[in-house]
């Protein structure tokens, strides 16, 4: 995080955060578009479900590291982005989760945890 004096971090720009979270599976979804590919084409080039794909496309479903690694392959992408871009999803919209934020609260904060 940048932190610069007598300036809330907040309100510098590299450390604003989009509104929404961003699934990687948008991100995928305009390169198909981009390169003219079909959902249906990607699937079995890749050997998937359709149903599959276009549930991580339309970001209902998480993209895991196998889809990931075969998905690349076929874009020739790196696979990394992607994935840092799906655990930043998961953690944003888990920390905006009413009741986990309630659980979370519920727990008290351990000092020291004794080493076996």
């Amino acid at each position: 995080m940048t932190q610069l004096p007598n300036v809330d971090s907040r309100m510098i720009a590299n450390n604003l955060q989009p509104y929404k979270p961003t699934h990687p599976g948008e991100i995928l979804k305009e390169e198909l578009d981009y390169r003219g590919l079909s959902q249906r084409q990607l699937a079995q080039t890749i050997g998937v479900a359709y149903s599959q794909l276009n549930e991580i496309l339309n970001s209902k479903r998480p993209l895991t590291t196998d889809i990931a690694l075969l998905l690349c392959q076929a874009l020739d992408l790196e696979a990394e982005p992607l994935l840092k871009l799906q655990m930043e999803y998961n953690v944003r919209t888990t920390r905006e989760n009413p009741t986990f934020i309630q659980r979370l609260r519920s727990i008290p904060r351990v000092a020291s945890i004794a080493l076996l």
